[in-house]
């Protein structure tokens, strides 16, 4: 496949292929007396998984969550410091500067996800009065691009995964469970951003091989076929990852005779789940097939926008953040521009609607295994209610 050098216009198309990312209870259901004071208290940490990338508060996982606590008999208040782009970092990096709140749409590594845990240590909350955290992390850490780039193999891909998902999230979850003494922790997993069932168009392939970086000459077929293995090595090592830091720290709390438990919640994403699938539960373009030929035929002069519920909020943000500045040079117009770009279409790939239920519903089957366990949250009586369905 030849391959033609990228003109000065070609840097916009090119941000667009780089930012495309990264229940029922039937019967009845254990439901618990409120707390002494109560009050259940919902943490929640991590990235623009659980902040909710392009949702609407009540279309969000951790609102799906809290919904089918309280109908289950819980008063629930929650306090959100998850962000779009947070980054796992380290205990302390805040330092004694912290980070200024930020619309929670607009993707930056900072505050990290160990920062956030500062935010609350310095506000007026009760470290011990916390019930529940929820907590992602790790993707932000290797670069969510790498992932769209058929230069990177499927073993790098596991060795990244393997370096940020697992000593850098155990570290975390062992930090949150010592600072919130009497919560439990529920750790939600990633999806595989494309997969067979994406779609196989123009557009798509035009994105591919923007976004390629690679010396190694491939057709469109193999840039697809790369990318592939990429989204499911990704999907299949994260999670495993995932999963064995947050077993080896329940472990740990099960050892020292503590009540508290750490859980892993595994979203299941099937092929046609992808991005661009038939059954896409990821945002996409809110556009036709013949203004995503004009993005292409005009390497970009044409913009496209996204199709969640965020877009015009974010974008406000976004334009207020990436104000043009005094003095500009052309080669800082050009930046600029392309980051104000991927900051108004950063909802690309991330769960819409469906996908944030799918979150709810993998999250509240470990609430479920903590429903029926002794020692769940601050007051252990239990009371049979009858379930409600959270849709």
């Amino acid at each position: 496949m030849k391959r033609t050098p990228c003109i000065a216009k070609c840097s916009t198309l090119a941000v667009l292929a780089a930012i495309i990312l990264i229940f029922p209870l039937p019967g009845y259901a254990q439901a618990i007396r409120p707390a002494a004071d109560g009050q259940f208290n919902l943490l929640v940490l991590g990235d623009s998984i659980l902040w909710g990338q392009g949702l609407r508060d009540e279309h969000k996982s951790w609102y799906l969550v809290k919904t089918w606590l309280e109908s289950n008999g819980r008063h629930v208040r929650e306090r959100v410091e998850a962000h779009s782009g947070a980054v796992i970092g380290a205990a302390g990096d805040s330092g004694a500067d912290p980070v200024p709140a930020l619309n929670g749409e607009v993707s930056r590594g900072v505050p990290s996800v160990n920062a956030q845990i500062d935010n609350v240590l310095h506000s007026n909350t009760d470290p011990t009065k916390i019930d529940l955290v929820l907590v992602d992390g790790c993707i932000n850490d290797l670069d969510a691009r790498r992932l769209l780039n058929a230069a990177n193999a499927p073993a790098g891909i596991l060795e990244l995964a393997q370096q940020k998902c697992g000593p850098p999230v155990e570290s975390l979850l062992t930090r949150i469970a010592s600072t919130f003494p009497n919560a439990h922790v529920v750790v939600t997993g990633y999806y595989p951003i494309l997969s067979e069932k994406s779609a196989n168009d123009f557009f798509m392939r035009s994105l591919y091989e923007r976004l390629y970086t690679g010396t190694e000459r491939m057709n469109p077929r193999q840039l697809r076929g790369r990318l592939i293995e990429i989204s499911r090595e990704w999907y299949q090592a994260s999670n495993r990852m995932l999963a064995t830091a947050t077993a080896k720290v329940d472990a740990q709390l099960t050892a020292k005779g503590s009540r508290q438990r750490a859980l892993f919640a595994e979203v299941v994403f099937l092929p046609e789940h992808s991005f661009a699938a038939p059954q896409s539960r990821l945002w996409s373009f809110d556009a036709s097939a013949i203004r995503k030929l004009l993005v292409i035929l005009t390497l970009g002069r044409v913009t496209l926008n996204t199709n969640d519920e965020r877009r015009k909020q974010r974008s406000a943000s976004c334009n207020d953040i990436l104000r043009r500045p005094a003095g500009e040079t052309k080669e800082q117009e050009t930046m600029r521009k392309n980051r104000l770009m991927q900051c108004r279409l950063a909802a690309i790939g991330h769960p819409n609607r469906k996908g944030a239920q799918m979150y709810a519903e993998a999250i509240n089957q470990q609430l479920k295994i903590l429903l029926n366990s002794p020692g769940w949250l601050r007051d252990t009586g239990l009371i049979i209610a009858p379930s409600n369905t959270v849709r």
